[in-house]
């Protein structure tokens, strides 16, 4: 019986291999932050070695965060959530597996290539040709695993989480390929193909957008999916969700620029840029208000189910964040902020209240279902991981607020002659507080992580693989 309803069945050990490994980097990934945090606090944890800088190790934590933590939570999330609206297995169990370990490879070369110096300089695009050309292939192949199963698909309707996730691996392709044009000159040295402002200019359009892809539109995505399952409501306005959808991928895209105010990019582009990134508030707080109104009616759910907690603080930071992204992005408010610990509170309003609040609700929601248990081992633990991250955040983003205003205060004061007030030396004694606070914070946020891993491994370790596999046969026959 088994063996003939078995070829519909979902294909969930990528997943439990993916969400799994979104726990490891991300403890990784975070108590490298906390590391690099600690070092501005402590110039002494450098050790004197060129390998433990904060210069060579600040990329290596925001490659893990991003790619190694978000991605694979990206990936777990995606699979789970397209097999199950699509209500058939993934296209090819062998593809995904190239995927899992072809990224994981990727990773790793970036463990090993960064701390030793081997870096392009461009942002969150740090890894050299040859990472970034495996990169690009796994890439490939995962868009190839994701839109051949939504291809083959049981529903007619594709479900609109789906198409978010269909958007963030198109366009992080095409934002991959484009900016990490070089020209190689050696196994791990290459130079850009562009040069000058049109280098900056594709540079940010990139790291922008892998903001505005990766980090947003993948994980809303995420939020389609996991809120309304975990409150047990229907999304709140499917319209709007697809009104949301087009005008974000629409707009998003032309936000870049505002990285680059009063630099040599000329000044129509940065005006450009400055006026969608405005325009892009309305989506933005679109999305987060059709998510927070999916628990209309399911409110009293937030006393006792700390998993929907962790979902909706997210859309409570996401909307924070995509109200002061927009803020940030006019340029008399740029000429305060920018270059500041302002702009790196930003950042983390967004990475750790967004992005890692989102993926730990949703990895808490798949566990149990993806290894045959009822819950999670203990809810009591996850209570605890929530106020952690929660508290954690709050420390992290108003410590960099403080440092970030106070240092643009002071870096544009001026005597009466003309010559600064304050040296840069003074900014950074007066920025030393709030970096202890950061420090703090982050090291909060991280614990949570421990308490996360401590729970998944008690679960695991009880868990029933092949009883998740049977439900999964039993839902996918008994949905035809």
């Amino acid at each position: 019986m088994s063996t003939a309803i078995s070829p519909t069945a979902y294909n969930y050990k990528v997943v439990r291999q993916f969400a799994i490994m979104t726990v490891v980097w991300g403890i990784l990934g975070m108590g490298l932050g906390v590391f690099i945090a600690s070092q501005l606090v402590w110039p002494e944890l450098n050790f004197g070695l060129p390998w433990t800088t904060f210069g060579r190790l600040r990329p290596l934590h925001t490659n893990l965060v991003i790619f190694a933590f978000g991605g694979c939570a990206l990936f777990a999330t995606s699979y789970y959530v397209v097999q199950r609206t699509c209500q058939t297995r993934l296209i090819s169990d062998s593809l995904a597996a190239f995927h899992f370990w072809g990224w994981q490879a990727v990773i790793i070369g970036a463990i090993v290539t960064l701390p030793l110096g081997y870096t392009t300089t461009k942002e969150y695009a740090e890894l050299e040709w040859p990472l970034a050309i495996l990169l690009a292939i796994v890439w490939v192949v995962y868009g190839l695993v994701f839109f051949g199963t939504i291809v083959k698909r049981k529903t007619k309707h594709i479900y609109v989480g789906n198409w978010f996730y269909g958007a963030f691996i198109v366009v992080t392709a095409m934002l991959h390929i484009v900016n990490h044009m070089s020209l190689p000159v050696s196994l791990f040295k290459s130079y850009s193909a562009y040069s000058g402002a049109t280098d900056a200019m594709i540079q940010w359009w990139y790291g922008h957008n892998a903001v505005g892809f990766f980090l947003t539109t993948g994980f809303l995505g995420m939020m389609y999916y996991f809120v309304p399952k975990q409150a047990e409501r229907p999304i709140y306005s499917y319209r709007l969700s697809i009104v949301h959808f087009w005008a974000l991928i629409t707009l998003y895209i032309w936000a870049g620029p505002h990285h680059l105010h009063y630099t040599a990019l000329p000044d129509w582009a940065q005006s450009l840029g400055m006026a969608m990134s405005i325009i892009l508030l309305a989506p933005s707080w679109g999305g987060m208000i059709n998510g927070m109104m999916t628990l209309s009616g399911a409110w009293h759910k937030l006393r006792t189910d700390p998993i929907l907690r962790f979902l909706v603080v997210s859309l409570a930071f996401y909307g924070m964040s995509t109200f002061e992204g927009p803020m940030m992005a006019i340029k008399t408010v740029n000429s305060l902020s920018h270059y500041t610990d302002w702009t790196i509170g930003h950042v983390h309003a967004g990475a750790l209240g967004w992005v890692a609040m989102i993926s730990i609700g949703a990895i808490y929601h798949m566990i149990p279902k993806l290894f045959g248990r009822a819950q999670m081992h203990s809810v009591g633990l996850i209570n605890t991981h929530f106020w952690l991250a929660t508290i954690g955040t709050v420390l992290y983003i108003a410590s960099m607020w403080v440092n970030g205003i106070t240092q643009g205060l002071m870096w544009r004061a001026i005597n009466d002659d003309g010559t600064l007030t304050y040296s840069f030396v003074e900014a950074l004694q007066a920025s030393h507080p709030g970096y202890i606070v950061r420090a703090l914070g982050g090291a909060f946020f991280a614990s949570g992580m421990l308490f996360m891993a401590y729970n998944v491994w008690r679960t695991v370790r009880a868990s029933n693989p092949a009883e998740a596999e049977a439900a999964a046969q039993i839902a996918v026959v008994g949905a035809h």
